[in-house]
């Protein structure tokens, strides 16, 4: 089986979770049509309140379904649109995807993916100590962060539940992924 969408969801208002809908619509440029993320410049209240006029990389929230499983592991319930994205997955490893990669989603969508996503603290009010679970260490030492990737629209287009993923990855070489 493929890359697939197992839930889309959206907000019109600040809220660190996200209702499942049925169906999204993204909108080139932009992000998710009346998510309160979708916009040119960043809607992150506190990256708006360091510099409004920044480019909004944080257009479109994905994570991989697979994390909720690994987190249940250890006694979290977390579902989708619970952690605040917008498109939930199964079957692709978000987290080794280079910049720039290019994720066709659905008959029409693509999102280029900017970078990981920044978990807060916001996490552990959701659930106590969920933020150690989804923030580790590596063997190196280095952070990992597994709460998905950000992206921005490339070609907008409607997106469902089932929809399959297909991956175009940029010419090499290629760069890691960093937090946005």
């Amino acid at each position: 089986m493929g890359a697939t969408v197992t839930a889309v969801s959206s907000n019109g208002e600040y809220s660190f979770t996200k209702p499942n809908r049925e169906s999204i619509t993204l909108l080139t440029g932009l992000g998710v049509e009346g998510d309160v993320h979708a916009g040119v410049t960043v809607k992150h209240r506190f990256r708006v309140a360091q510099d409004p006029t920044q480019p909004n990389l944080r257009q479109v929230h994905l994570i991989h379904e697979e994390l909720f499983e690994d987190v249940a592991e250890s006694g979290f319930r977390v579902g989708a649109g619970d952690l605040g994205e917008n498109i939930t997955t199964r079957g692709i490893d978000l987290l080794g995807l280079p910049t720039g990669a290019l994720l066709r989603i659905g008959d029409d969508a693509i999102v280029e993916v900017t970078g990981l996503r920044n978990p807060c603290a916001q996490i552990d009010t959701f659930q106590r100590g969920l933020l150690k679970e989804v923030v580790a260490r590596g063997d190196d030492g280095r952070v990992l962060y597994r709460t998905g990737v950000m992206g921005v629209v490339k070609a907008g287009g409607v997106v469902r539940a089932g929809d399959l993923i297909a991956v175009e990855l940029p010419e090499t070489p290629h760069r890691p992924l960093e937090r946005v």
